[in-house]
């Protein structure tokens, strides 16, 4: 599935509308995904990831009207930075799991119920890629949709924090009904995030194997440099220095689970 051009909004489904933003990255993809959720019928909206503050995407953003919120799924600023100034134009409040995030808005928090915009939204905390990443779910005529920010992506996979918290935030994940539509911050939207999560854990355990075998070869006190250079041996170096984050999070994990 391919995105359209940048700054053309994009039906996903009938409360789901995506607008690419036009910063493109070995980090970002094709860009951040904003997700615009709205009830059929009803005029307010809730804008989830913003993005950076790019002047076309926050102004097509602003032109849509009657934003009822706006919802961060992280603090990254790919997802984060226009929130702000969306908040300015529009008199939206901003609500987030980092307090620091929020404006005119109280943090959200796991578990809790978001209504806005005729929909009720599910906030599930999915720590691992950072500590305060969630994922929100909306129900809507027989279809869970879960706009998943940077926990899941629409394709390859994601720089980790804490791997442990990660992998628990999978499993959450992995248990979600058969078909759940995932929405990215960024790639193509997801037709099942359930399998999506299931095959995102087998990727895990099976980078850890591959992390085991590099400690045998380089000793256990490897640093995640010297790792990377094993285990990343062919992928893109534009791509190690984000990798070096996730193999240090494997590292902690392995050096405390074993």
């Amino acid at each position: 599935m391919n995105h359209p051009a940048y700054g053309v909004l994009r039906r996903v489904s009938p409360i789901a509308t995506v607008l690419l933003e036009n910063n493109p990255s070995t980090m970002t993809l094709d860009g951040t995904n904003t997700w615009i959720l709205q009830a059929p019928g009803r005029s307010g909206r809730v804008v989830v990831d913003p993005g950076h503050a790019l002047d076309d995407h926050v102004d097509v953003l602003a032109e849509l009207g009657d934003v009822e919120l706006v919802l961060l799924t992280h603090w990254h600023p790919d997802h984060s930075e226009a929130a702000p100034v969306l908040a300015q134009r529009l008199g939206a409040p901003v609500r987030a799991f980092d307090p620091g995030l929020c404006h005119a808005a109280d943090p959200i928090e796991d578990g809790e119920t978001v209504r806005a915009a005729g929909l009720t939204l599910e906030v599930v905390h999915t720590p691992g890629h950072t500590d305060d990443s969630v994922v929100l779910r909306v129900d809507h005529d027989d279809v869970t949709h879960v706009v998943t920010g940077d926990t899941v992506l629409g394709r390859g996979t994601t720089v980790l924090t804490h791997l442990g918290d990660y992998l628990a935030s999978l499993r959450t994940l992995r248990g979600l009904p058969p078909g759940s539509l995932g929405l990215p911050g960024h790639g193509p939207e997801l037709a099942d995030l359930a399998t999506r999560a299931a095959e995102y854990l087998h990727h895990r355990e099976q980078r850890l194997d591959q992390v085991r075998q590099a400690l045998r070869r380089l000793g256990d006190d490897a640093t995640p440099q010297q790792v990377v250079e094993v285990v990343y041996a062919d992928v893109d170096r534009a791509l190690w220095a984000p990798a070096t984050e996730s193999v240090r999070a494997q590292l902690d994990y392995l050096r405390t689970h074993g």
